[in-house]
């Protein structure tokens, strides 16, 4: 705003004394200070308010009068409830150095004046940032452009004061400003991202304002540019793929225009989100084709020959062809009217990332196809090692869904479930069949467990887990109630604690002082108990088809 628009306010008071040829210049921003020397506080461009009480006699006014144009501030502004009259020297002083001076009223507040500027000042900086990104927008749209989201971020930094992060839909971080300072902490991008999803699937409108601990944040969903926000398609088919624009700021008193240029920002970083989408067709197009290989029974060679030519592809630099890992995925919906296999290939796009790594660029060494319901990933490994204990290392199940667990549940809300199972790395053509179907083994073992997001790796295929998920409902409720029903029963009328002690001692195997230690009892009390638990149900825990049938009943209850 210029310096002319401040005196054609009435509201403000403003009484120019001197700089009248210079009222076109440009007010950045407002400043009220009563020091002596503000220059720290200053960055030029300022409406410099006063209550002049730096000032105790004439000689002080030319050292601060010379400090303000030094600085470049566009104006100065003093108030008459201290002094009354502006001193005749101050008037003078500001002729010298060609710097604007107002008087305001004494019954108007530099509040009101700081208000009006910062409103105005901000409205302007707005339309400014508006066109840029919608510059910027064209540009992308048309062609490659610079910097990608990164840059509008800066632009809402720097022109905003806006710090904002673009984050995948369980929380990792796509983009960020220099200017936004560091990221939230990873459990607050994960808390983030299950509040906006919970929000998409209620069906409510962005931005949705989340409160972690003392900071207000405001959620936009940025949605595929080739489809509006009011598409006819389920919420359910997108909702665990779009992005989200996460602004530390409360967007509920923010006028519209501010609001219609964060829809303008969402709709230039989705641009960026379908340019990658489009990048992932050939990794998506290598993994189907090797995919129908394996399915149908091709010959080794010939899929030996699909690997070496999707190697280089997704590990570039690489020699030689990598091991591998399958890693199969399921998305169901209760009712089954919407499709899962998509749903499940972009959200195992999403979960095989590094949850530490940032930006986009870090899923381009994944290839997920997907078939009917399932989603499928071939997973590269650039080397597999061996732990100490001569197991190799890769993909695990129990710590691929840790960071993504709590977002991901919220996605699916009460109608929805994620399972996921995981196969050892193979080191040649010839054993991706047995990957796969090792895969798809240990995900009908995550299917049998409880809860919407779960997932099982080959190492539990090699044990009783494998059997104990495919046996009847009836027959477990039966075997379990037969041993363990007369334990609970006394536990609860006599508070033994049996079960937990039956727990320990198995745990143990069968030692008395091992397990007497880990439960802080006499040895005889732990005899006392194992024959009271003997007693109840007809069992001698010193054979061994009695401990196991206990130790199978513990697992399936």
């Amino acid at each position: 705003m210029r310096l002319r628009a401040l005196l054609d306010t009435d509201a403000l008071g403003l009484r120019l004394l001197g700089g009248e040829g210079e009222l076109d210049r440009t007010v950045r921003g407002v400043m009220t200070t009563d020091l002596k020397d503000p220059s720290r506080y200053l960055s030029g461009g300022e409406l410099v308010l006063t209550g002049l009480a730096w000032r105790h006699d004439a000689a002080d006014t030319e050292p601060f009068v010379r400090i303000l144009a030094g600085a470049g501030v566009a104006a100065l502004a003093a108030g008459e409830a201290e002094l009354g009259d502006i001193p005749d020297d101050l008037v003078l002083a500001c002729a010298r150095h060609r710097l604007p001076l107002f008087a305001v009223n004494e019954s108007v507040a530099f509040a009101t004046i700081t208000e009006h500027v910062v409103r105005q000042v901000s409205g302007e900086r707005a339309g400014d940032l508006a066109a840029v990104v919608d510059r910027h927008r064209r540009m992308m749209t048309s062609g490659p452009a610079g910097g990608g989201p990164d840059v509008v971020l800066d632009l809402l930094g720097s022109d905003l004061d806006l710090r904002a992060w673009v984050l995948s839909p369980t929380g990792r971080p796509i983009a960020g400003s220099n200017l936004s300072g560091p990221l939230p902490a990873a459990d607050v991008c994960a808390r983030l991202a299950a509040e906006h999803l919970a929000a998409a699937r209620t069906g409510r409108r962005g931005p949705h304002r989340v409160l972690v601990g003392t900071t207000t944040y405001s959620l936009f969903p940025v949605h595929s540019s080739g489809r509006s926000t009011g598409a006819s398609r389920d919420v359910r088919e997108t909702v665990l793929s779009d992005w989200l624009l996460a602004v530390e700021a409360d967007a509920g008193d923010w006028p519209a225009e501010r609001l219609d240029l964060l829809q303008g920002v969402t709709q230039l970083i989705a641009v960026e989100r379908d340019r990658r989408d489009a990048a992932r067709t050939v990794r998506r197009r290598l993994a189907q084709e090797v995919l129908e290989l394996v399915q149908t029974g091709a010959a080794p060679a010939e899929i030996a020959a699909r690997l070496r030519v999707a190697a280089p592809v997704l590990l570039p630099g690489l020699g030689s062809a990598p091991h591998w890992q399958v890693v199969v995925a399921r998305v169901e919906w209760n009712g089954g009217e919407i499709e899962g296999g998509p749903v499940a290939q972009a959200l195992l796009e999403e979960i095989l990332v590094d949850p530490l790594s940032t930006g986009a660029e870090h899923s381009d060494r994944i290839a997920v196809a997907h078939t009917g319901e399932e989603a499928i990933a071939l997973v590269p490994l650039p080397a597999v090692s061996s732990e100490p204990d001569g197991s190799e290392t890769g993909l695990l199940a129990d710590t691929l869904l840790e960071a993504v667990r709590d977002p991901l549940s919220a996605g699916l809300n009460d109608d929805g479930r994620l399972t996921l199972g995981v196969s050892a790395a193979v080191h040649s053509a010839e054993g991706l069949r047995g990957a796969l179907e090792e895969a798809r083994h240990a995900r009908r073992v995550a299917a049998a467990r409880p809860g919407r997001v779960c997932a099982a790796g080959h190492q539990e295929l090699a044990s009783h887990v494998l059997l104990l998920p495919f046996v009847p409902d009836d027959v477990r409720r039966a075997f379990t109630a037969r041993l363990l029903d007369p334990l609970r029963e006394y536990d609860r009328r006599h508070r033994a604690e049996l079960i937990p002690t039956l727990e320990a001692f198995l745990d143990c195997d069968g030692s008395w002082t091992r397990c007497a230690a880990r439960l802080h009892l006499h040895v005889n009390t732990l005899r006392y108990r194992v024959g009271r638990i003997e007693q109840l149900t007809s069992r001698d825990l010193s054979r061994l088809e009695d401990k196991l049938d206990f130790f199978l009943a513990l697992r399936m209850s």
